[in-house]
């Protein structure tokens, strides 16, 4: 039987296959600059080996996998220095955060979750977060993972990113996963493009990060989550999101929900394009 959605929660394992395959801090007491948020953290293949960082000295508020947004209405839920147009990265008292309210669904292999983000005092965006681990073979598996975001305000708010506000090439904000960082950076690959210049800010049925003894396949799941482009660091940093807000800030009608679903394919080894697209279908239609 799933536990009271009421009861406080502490750090919940997500199992697959009979291992334990991700830990998801529901609570995680962060300072409130770092926009604190639930996570997924660490997110292991099944061999045990670790695909997510959390906290890393060079972005010290990436925070595994989740949901971040740098502007959702002037208030920032990504954490750091906001990109302010005309002065660059400015440190601002605006940060965000995602505070848990009840889990509607908890077993082992996902869960339910409503989510209130909140700045100011002020609930801007309600989330139903729905994720689950689905097995594929025996070395990989998948992280599915949906996000509904619900204006709650009474009036329009919009979306955007540092790439709306005026920095080329910065369009990060909505689903993001941070990747280990080593010696040397990981491939990218998608079914037309090899590399990160060429995958950067495109849309793409799916993208392939690759790195020593891994391979993550990030594939949006549905029609809209396919529209919104890829935005991918390799060489600075292994970083893979989907973008809610690129050329354009993303409105929100009073009421309205966005809703966004990526399935990320979890795998040992390296996986070439064929087999990676070939773990996509299946996860996609498990």
């Amino acid at each position: 039987m799933s536990p009271s959605p009421h009861r406080s929660p502490g750090p919940l394992a997500l199992r697959c296959a009979g291992r334990p395959v991700a830990r998801y801090t529901v609570r995680p007491e962060l300072a409130r600059t770092a926009a604190p948020r639930p996570y997924l953290h660490p997110v292991t293949t099944l061999a045990g080996t670790p695909v997510t960082e959390s906290r890393p000295a060079d972005h010290p508020h990436h925070l595994g996998v989740g949901v971040a947004v740098p502007d959702v209405a002037g208030r920032n839920f990504w954490g750091g220095r906001t990109f302010v147009r005309g002065r660059g990265p400015t440190e601002l008292d605006n940060h965000g955060v995602q505070r848990h309210q009840s889990f509607k669904l908890r077993d082992p292999d996902g869960f339910v979750q409503e989510i209130a983000w909140a700045a100011d005092g002020e609930i801007l965006l309600r989330e139903r977060r729905t994720v689950a681990a689905v097995e594929l073979t025996d070395t990989a598996w998948a992280l599915d993972f949906t996000f509904s975001l619900t204006n709650a305000t009474g009036g329009e708010l919009t979306i955007g990113s540092p790439a709306t506000n005026g920095r080329p090439d910065a369009a990060y904000g909505g689903f993001f996963w941070r990747a280990p960082k080593a010696a040397a950076p990981p491939g990218v690959f998608t079914p037309e493009a090899d590399g990160e210049e060429a995958a950067h800010a495109s849309p793409a049925k799916w993208l392939a990060l690759a790195g020593d003894g891994w391979t993550l396949v990030f594939a949006g799941a549905t029609a809209e989550t396919r529209r919104d482009p890829w935005f991918v660091r390799a060489a600075a940093y292994p970083g893979v999101g989907s973008s809610l807000a690129s050329a354009d800030r993303l409105p929100v009608a009073a009421g309205d929900t966005v809703v966004r679903r990526v399935v990320t394919v979890v795998a040992d080894g390296t996986l070439d394009r064929g087999e990676a697209a070939a773990l996509v279908r299946k996860a996609v239609t498990a």
